[in-house]
């Protein structure tokens, strides 16, 4: 059975040679069935580096998602994805709280996301404030045409699906939340940047009536038996350049039960 690194370097070097940089879920599919990889949805999906083949990492490419079954590798893996930036000491906390029966019960995104809202670490991290009640918006799906720019690189994408784990509102305030287990690298930035573009888009158009957006990212690691939440605080400089993402603030919580 191949693996999901199998399937995409097959597909870069078929782009390669035709020079056309575009391919669509077909093709997945097809490489898939060649390489006995029986999830095509998965393939395109490379969220670390860490997880690319190694022909992209020595051609300086990553995927990006077009909407409508389209994708294409991008030259300047470094416009597409950030690397995390180190937590000092001074942010680094003990947080002493009071097991639930249901906070290690799973590790999805979106229990980290409730772990890190129930024991009010995004509200110390992102308020200053345990007590602040921002409103909450679950998770879900949308989808919208937008054209933005990657580096130098314009980019249209048409009908293009996008999840967004979380949304929190505080004194017009709009945050964006993306929940990941483990302590990656890096990360690509467009789980970040198409829900970012999207607020903005809304704020644009006037649907939207916000005073900032920002994103945040959740990373939780388990350490003999113990949560690990590191959280960074972004948002972009240019709303129409996906690789203007600065950091904010970051911080890091060592959970302790009482």
């Amino acid at each position: 059975m191949g693996t999901k690194q199998d399937v995409i370097a097959e597909i870069f070097e078929i782009c390669k040679k035709k020079g056309d940089f575009v391919f669509n879920n077909e093709m997945v599919k097809s490489i898939c069935k060649k390489f006995d990889f029986a999830n095509p949805f998965d393939a395109t999906k490379l969220d670390d580096t860490s997880k690319f083949p190694k022909v992209l990492t020595e051609e300086d490419y990553f995927i990006l998602h077009l909407g409508n079954g389209m994708h294409k590798f991008v030259k300047g893996i470094k416009n597409g994805f950030h690397i995390f930036e180190e937590v000092k000491k001074d942010k680094i906390f003990d947080w002493k709280y009071r097991k639930s029966i249901l906070n290690e019960l799973d590790t999805s995104e979106s229990n980290i996301l409730s772990v890190a809202s129930n024991q009010r670490i995004i509200h110390d991290f992102l308020y200053e404030d345990i007590v602040a009640s921002p409103k909450v918006y679950n998770a879900r799906r949308t989808k919208m045409n937008m054209s933005y720019n990657v580096g130098r690189k314009k980019i249209e994408a048409v009908n293009l699906q996008m999840e967004i784990d979380l949304t929190m509102e505080l004194h017009g305030v709009v945050t964006i939340f993306e929940g990941k287990n483990g302590f990656p690298k890096d990360f690509t930035i467009y789980q970040l940047f198409h829900p970012f573009k999207y607020y903005s888009m809304l704020k644009k158009e006037n649907k939207l009536k916000v005073e900032m957006i920002t994103c945040c990212y959740i990373m939780r690691k388990m350490d003999k038996g113990s949560s690990i939440l590191r959280l960074y605080n972004y948002t972009f400089e240019d709303e129409n350049n996906m690789s203007s993402i600065k950091l904010l603030k970051n911080a890091q919580y060592n959970l302790i039960k009482r």
